[in-house]
């Protein structure tokens, strides 16, 4: 891996864009400067919800089994790369080697998982109280889901938000964190040597305004959010006069506090 900074570009209807201002995104160790990420703005925002939006009919009207097969597409090329995409992690987030394989590995197994879901996805026949009469039950994608991703578990948070979303016919706008974005653009850049249509999975970093322009559009179905409590509560506020439906996951657990006089080797 070159030492010199890589220059990352949102993701958007199947082409990788630049924009016009950039994140400086550091090495938390060394403080040594890793990339230029997008700062991405308003229209950057907008192009990757018109993105979804067009292509989300087309891709709802797909078979789920063969939007399984996309996702089983994706894990290979995850499974092909997880040496550089580990130390992608390791290097903007400080997840030690070990643990950023396992993160890598348990985001292909999870996109399979969820390519699994493709013959669990069925409507219902009820029995109507009326003479004569049944109730269809049909299940319908959403539309447009919004995923916006925290630091800590920044690339298995990516396939969490995408793969639910993607099997059942939704298409989706990804925000990264500003802290941790690099391994989110390693990972559209897998999506794009797949076949999977442009539009259906886009990537747009920056700071916390474009999560507030993605909570507040009237383009987005869905809001998936994992983060703080203090964000998702100004996504919600920001999501409410759209009454866009929300799925929060909030607040953090288990700290570890290490002591300097400690057993460093099991500390690590």
């Amino acid at each position: 891996m070159s030492n010199r900074p890589t220059i990352y570009q949102n993701f958007i209807d199947g082409q990788f864009r630049s924009s016009a201002d950039h994140i400086e995104v550091f090495n938390p160790a060394t403080q040594a400067l890793l990339s230029h990420s997008p700062a991405s703005s308003a229209s950057d925002v907008d192009d990757a919800l018109n993105a979804a939006r067009r292509a989300q009919a087309g891709w709802a009207r797909k078979p789920a089994i063969d939007r399984a097969r996309y996702l089983n597409k994706i894990a290979a090329k995850l499974r092909e790369n997880v040496n550089l995409l580990a130390r992608t992690i390791t290097l903007e987030q400080g997840k030690i080697s070990a643990l950023a394989e396992v993160e890598v590995n348990f985001t292909a197994d999870y996109l399979d998982y969820m390519a699994e879901w493709a013959r669990r996805i069925e409507g219902e026949i009820i029995p109507s109280d009326r003479l004569n009469e049944n109730i269809f039950l049909f299940r319908k994608p959403l539309g447009v889901v919004a995923g916006i991703l925290p630091w800590n578990f920044p690339f298995f948070l990516i396939a969490r938000k995408m793969a639910p979303a993607l099997i059942t016919g939704n298409t989706i706008v990804i925000k990264p964190s500003e802290e941790t974005p690099n391994n989110c653009y390693e990972f559209a850049r897998l999506v794009a040597e797949t076949d999977l249509p442009a539009g259906v999975f886009n990537v747009v970093g920056g700071a916390g305004s474009v999560g507030g322009q993605l909570s507040a559009s009237t383009q987005v179905d869905m809001i998936s959010f994992t983060g703080s409590v203090g964000t998702g509560s100004r996504i919600m506020a920001a999501a409410a006069p759209n009454l866009t439906k929300l799925n929060l996951e909030l607040g953090g657990k288990a700290p570890a506090i290490v002591f300097s006089r400690c057993e460093y080797r099991f500390s690590r």
